[in-house]
């Protein structure tokens, strides 16, 4: 079994990221993924999207005094989801779970039947298209994602090293503004504002 090592992170989304993602494109050309995401948000702000027909968690584990979020990869699993992993699903989203009256779901009975008959959880469909880079000791990416009919671009740094990570936002200029995961982004946008995602994320 690989070894799951938690990575720290930092996600600015909004305007205002021509620069980093300038200095990024200078680093040469990156490999392009798009790719068709669903995101199950709940108030617990868990990362549980369904991507490459996987269920896909991570939990955020800890926040740094510099705002850096260690987030750990729970689950990744393929569907029919058998219904012990359907309620991780909901433990990671803090909701109770319903009645499990199958031995296994797949992604439509999921979503049918246990998801969007609650008022607890939303659902969130997402494009995106990712450009991937190495900087120093950490992953870099710069992405456009489009959700509910709306674009927004986004830039992210990740490593084990938190040092690194912080060195890295300061090198993009990253450093002043709000370190926001993607659940809070997503989050912000269906309550009516990309723009809360940015600022005002509370």
């Amino acid at each position: 079994m690989a070894v799951i090592v938690p990575r720290w992170e930092w996600r600015v989304f909004g305007p205002g990221l021509g620069a980093a993602e300038g200095a990024l494109a200078g680093l040469g050309p990156g490999p392009v993924q798009e790719s068709e995401e669903l995101y199950l948000l709940s108030p617990a702000g868990a990362n549980v999207k369904v991507r490459d027909g996987l269920m896909d968690i991570k939990l955020l584990q800890e926040v740094d005094g510099d705002g850096l979020e260690r987030w750990e990869p729970v689950l990744k699993v393929g569907f029919p989801l058998p219904a012990a992993e359907v309620a991780r699903v909901f433990q990671a989203l803090e909701v109770a779970a319903p009645a499990l009256g199958r031995d296994a779901y797949s992604l439509e009975q999921l979503l049918a039947e246990l998801v969007e008959p609650s008022d607890a959880v939303r659902v969130v469909r997402a494009h995106k298209r990712r450009v991937r880079y190495r900087l120093g000791a950490c992953l870099a990416e710069t992405a456009q994602v489009e959700a509910e009919g709306r674009t927004q671009p986004t830039v992210a740094v990740e490593s084990e090293d938190p040092a690194a990570v912080l060195a890295a936002v300061r090198r993009l200029g990253l450093d002043g503004q709000v370190n926001t995961s993607y659940p809070r982004a997503l989050a912000a946008l269906v309550a009516g504002s990309w723009r809360h995602a940015v600022i005002d994320v509370g």
